[in-house]
């Protein structure tokens, strides 16, 4: 099994052993996204729904260094800190795919996340 690492800069650097995606065949794997700014890995402190877009802006850039697009994405995973913000993260997500093809997908409450945020999505995509 051959590894191709895929990174850009367009997304926050990894901050800990990881890598942003890692693309296997025509299988890509993204890592989990937090609100971080790729500019200045600084937090996003704003509402929920600022913070769900600046994930999928993460998300989308990391997709597009692999020459992808949200249409490529087979799986979601979402992790929230509250199931309260369900409907504002749904309604952020969900302008990103067409409800006919959108792809599989889990949303799970947590207690915590990294570095203490209310949100983080990681996505499985194939070309």
């Amino acid at each position: 099994m051959k590894k191709e690492i895929i990174t850009t800069l367009n997304a926050p650097a990894p901050i800990g052993p990881y890598n942003q995606a890692v693309k296997t065949g025509n299988t890509l794997y993204i890592s989990g996204q937090i609100p971080l700014k790729a500019s200045s890995m600084e937090l996003l402190n704003g509402t929920i729904k600022e913070e769900t877009q600046l994930v999928m802006e993460n998300l989308q850039s990391i997709l597009e260094a692999a020459g992808m697009t949200f249409e490529n994405v087979v799986k979601s995973s979402i992790f929230i800190d509250d199931m309260k913000n369900f409907g504002e993260v749904n309604q952020v997500y969900g302008a990103y795919f067409d409800n006919d093809t959108a792809p599989a997908r889990e949303t799970v409450a947590v207690k915590t996340l990294p570095k203490s945020v209310r949100i983080e999505i990681s996505m499985i995509a194939v070309k």
